[in-house]
C-alpha cells in the first residue's frame, strides 16, 4: 500500500467511475484499474463492486475510504506543520460554513483569502451544525461555524457571536398581538405569545428548534407549529408569501440578500440567544493557516452580520 494509491482509491470512490477518476487524475484507466488491483491484493479483500454504471464501495471499501481520507489529512498536516516553520501560512484548509452563514460570508473569505493568502488552498463546504461538528471530529474539516455548539472531548469551540432569536414575518403584513388583534407596536415579542402565531419550523435536529422547544417547556407553552421544513431559504420564502411565521437570527434573513422584505421581532421574557462558534479539532495541531483562518472568519463574520443589518423592526 503507498500514499498515490490511496489517492486514486479515493477518487474513484469519490466519482464511482473508473474512467471518470482516470480522466480527473490524468492516468490512463488500466494502469488506474492496476494500482486498485493492488491495493485489493495487498489487503487480500475486495475494495469496489463493479456495476453497469460504474463502481460502488464494498463494506470493506468503505472501511477504507473513512480511513485513507484520515491519513491523507495526517500526511498533508506532517507538510504543513514542516513549512510552517517558516511562519507563513501555507497549505490546503477545508472550512465548514452553515448555509445561511455560507450565503453572506462566501464571497467575502474567498476575495480576503485571495489578497491576504497566495501561497495556501481554501476549499468550503456548507452543511447543518451536527454535520460540521462530525466533519471536524472525522477530520474532513479544519474549521467552521456551528451553532450552539455541545460540549464535545473532541472539538474545541470559540464563541464569536451572540443573535437574539427574532419572530419574523412578512414586512407587509402586520404583526398583531394575542386574541385582541391590535397592531404590534414595540420591537419585541414577549416569548409567552409565541404560540399566537403559525410557525414555519425546521426538523427537530436544528439548533434553534431545539433552543425553541426546550424554552417552551421551560414556560409550559405549546408551540403551533404549520410547517416543518428544514432548509431556512425556503423557511424565509414561505413566510414572505404569506404561510407562517419564523423563528430566526438576524444573520439568517440577512442571508435572503432581501431583508427589507421582512420584520424581525427579538423574542423577550426570556430573550433567548443562538451563539455562534468556530470550532475545530482539540486533537490536531493548530497550524498557522487554520489560526490565521480563524481569526479572519471572526472578522468577517461580525462584520457583516453586526454592520448589515437593515431588516425591519
Amino acid at each position: 500500500m503507498n500514499l498515490r494509491q490511496l489517492e486514486y482509491f479515493i477518487r474513484v470512490a469519490e466519482l464511482g467511475s473508473l474512467s471518470k477518476a482516470a480522466l480527473i487524475l490524468n492516468v490512463a484507466q488500466p494502469a488506474l484499474s492496476r494500482q486498485i488491483r493492488l491495493l485489493e491484493t495487498d489487503l487480500r479483500t475486495s475494495l469496489l463492486q463493479r456495476t453497469g454504471r460504474g463502481v460502488v464501495l464494498t463494506d470493506a471499501g468503505k472501511r477504507l475510504f473513512d480511513h485513507s481520507i484520515g491519513i491523507l489529512q495526517l500526511v498533508a498536516q506532517a507538510r504543513e506543520g514542516l513549512e510552517a516553520t517558516r511562519n507563513e501560512p501555507t497549505g490546503h484548509v477545508v472550512i465548514g460554513l452553515p448555509p445561511s452563514i455560507g450565503r453572506i460570508l462566501t464571497l467575502p473569505l474567498v476575495e480576503a483569502f485571495r489578497d491576504s493568502l497566495t501561497k495556501a488552498r481554501l476549499t468550503i463546504v456548507e452543511g447543518l451544525s451536527t454535520h460540521i461538528t462530525e466533519w471536524i471530529s472525522t477530520g474532513r474539516v479544519d474549521v467552521g461555524f456551528v451553532h450552539n455548539p455541545e460540549s464535545q472531548l473532541a472539538i474545541e469551540t470559540r464563541p464569536v457571536l451572540d443573535e437574539p432569536l427574532c419572530l419574523v414575518s412578512p414586512a407587509k403584513i402586520p404583526l398583531p398581538v394575542g386574541r385582541n388583534g391590535r397592531e404590534k407596536t414595540d420591537k419585541t415579542l414577549p416569548f409567552n405569545e409565541l404560540p399566537n402565531y403559525p410557525l414555519v419550523i425546521p426538523e427537530r435536529t436544528h439548533a434553534i428548534r431545539k433552543l425553541l422547544e426546550t424554552q417552551a417547556a421551560l414556560a409550559g407553552i405549546k408551540l403551533q407549529i404549520a410547517w416543518e421544513v428544514s432548509s431556512v431559504q425556503s423557511i424565509l420564502e414561505l413566510v414572505r408569501t404569506g404561510h407562517g411565521y419564523a423563528v430566526l437570527t438576524h444573520s439568517a434573513v440577512l442571508a435572503t440578500g432581501n431583508p427589507r422584505d421582512y420584520c424581525a421581532y427579538p423574542l423577550s421574557d426570556p430573550k433567548i440567544i443562538s451563539k455562534l462558534s468556530l470550532a475545530n479539532s482539540a486533537y490536531k495541531p493548530m497550524t498557522p493557516l487554520v489560526s490565521h483562518m480563524m481569526q479572519l472568519l471572526s472578522t468577517l463574520v461580525i462584520q457583516r452580520v453586526t454592520g448589515d443589518a437593515h431588516i425591519n423592526s
